[in-house]
């Protein structure tokens, strides 16, 4: 188990000014991922170092995003005001995982505007509903992974969250820190994000320093 990516919420409408903002201050450039016609979503993803990776992503008016787990988190986050949604990590094998968990993963697909097809299976999104500074779980079908697509140039430094338990109600607490890499975690206390649990920040060191996202 690894980091994958981090995901960060926005409406439809600001959905391209959001993309230009963050990819002006990160000095990277963000690729269409497409629709995810599963979920009632779309996003854009910029790779990172690390084979890490930064998605931005949206709700569509698409019966998808009122109806499946994760469409319904990103529509409510981006009828919040957007902003961090989650982190993701992914594994070789989510079978042990879905015993956990007690159902199967989901699988989920996008189509990509040069017409590559990405394919992946992803769990634990009903969780962080509840339980905002979980992270759910994702297994790739296909090899092409978002961050491999060029001009990676910033990395994950440190992903600040607001939590008293600190993943003591996961299951898997031990491998989300091994899987962790060198990308610092930090706890703060939830007055910082509004009384809620969740990603306060993420902070990450691209080409001009570090740069936060909050």
């Amino acid at each position: 188990m690894r980091l994958d990516h981090v995901s960060y919420v926005t409406s439809h409408d600001q959905l391209s000014d959001t993309v230009q903002r963050l990819g002006a201050r990160l000095s990277g450039t963000f690729v269409d991922g497409g629709i995810h016609p599963r979920f009632g979503t779309r996003n854009f993803t910029m790779p990172l170092k690390n084979g890490h990776y930064l998605e931005v992503v949206c709700p569509l008016d698409h019966p998808a995003a009122d109806s499946s787990p994760f469409g319904k988190a990103v529509s409510k986050k981006a009828k919040e005001g957007g902003g961090w949604l989650t982190w993701v990590f992914s594994t070789a094998d989510v079978a042990p995982i879905e015993e956990k968990f007690g159902r199967k993963a989901v699988e989920g697909h996008r189509l990509r505007p040069d017409g590559t097809d990405l394919k992946w299976k992803q769990i634990g999104v009903i969780e962080i509903s509840e339980s905002p500074e979980l992270p759910f779980f994702i297994q790739w079908l296909t090899s092409d992974h978002p961050s491999t697509d060029s001009g990676a140039a910033s990395s994950i430094k440190k992903i600040e969250i607001a939590s008293a338990a600190q993943l003591d109600e996961s299951w898997f607490k031990a491998e989300i820190f091994n899987g962790l890499g060198e990308v610092e975690v930090s706890w703060a206390d939830i007055s910082a994000n509004d009384g809620e649990n969740g990603i306060v920040a993420v902070e990450l060191e691209t080409p001009s320093g570090v740069v936060r996202i909050d």
